[in-house]
């Protein structure tokens, strides 16, 4: 990950597979933190042209999120794996279009690199054919409004940190520090 300072481990093993092409998302990646529900991780991200701009794409264990952070404007859309109904990738030579249909929406992002737009589609039909209940997908609400990550997602988050922690992309403090907040999120 050339060139970017370190988010956080999720998202940063995540820009590390982008295989360098960051051109035009560094700003997006900074900013994506920023835009997480409290305890979401971050599983994948590609680039794409969604809405009149070249953007980031986010994949967490709740929903696919579109990042668009310009000088003159912002733009974020988010669908929620719960809403999401079908996925379809179209691939070229080198970059292809994925085409996400949800809540009867239908949204083309474009010039997506092939590796990881194939990525992100087969994993949004994975999330599609689980058939996960809105409960297992989305974050319940707590007093107040604010997303609070549901009791199964407790695991799915412990065994990415364990992973991170495995990989070397986390240290001891960390680690222990990051466990005890999952855990106390209870």
């Amino acid at each position: 990950m050339a060139n970017i300072k370190p988010v956080r481990p999720d998202i940063d093993a995540a820009a590390a597979r982008l295989g360098g092409v960051v051109f035009g998302s560094k700003r997006e990646i900074a900013k994506l933190p920023e835009v997480l529900w409290e305890g979401e991780a971050v599983h994948m991200l590609a680039t794409g042209n969604y809405g009149g701009g070249l953007g980031l794409l986010a994949m967490t264990d709740h929903r696919l999120i579109f990042l668009k952070h310009g000088f003159m404007s912002q733009q974020i859309e988010d669908f929620p794996y719960s809403k999401v109904s079908s996925v379809q990738w179209n691939g070229g030579i080198v970059q292809g279009t994925l085409t996400v249909y949800a809540s009867g929406n239908r949204a083309e992002i474009k010039q997506i690199p092939k590796a990881d737009g194939k990525a992100l589609a087969d994993r949004l039909r994975m999330h599609i054919a689980q058939g996960s209940t809105p409960a297992a997908t989305a974050p319940a609400s707590a007093v107040g409004g604010q997303p609070t990550a549901p009791v199964q997602d407790i695991a799915s988050r412990l065994a990415t940190l364990d992973q991170l922690y495995a990989a070397g992309a986390v240290s001891d403090a960390e680690y222990q520090d990051r466990r005890t907040k999952i855990l106390d999120s209870l």
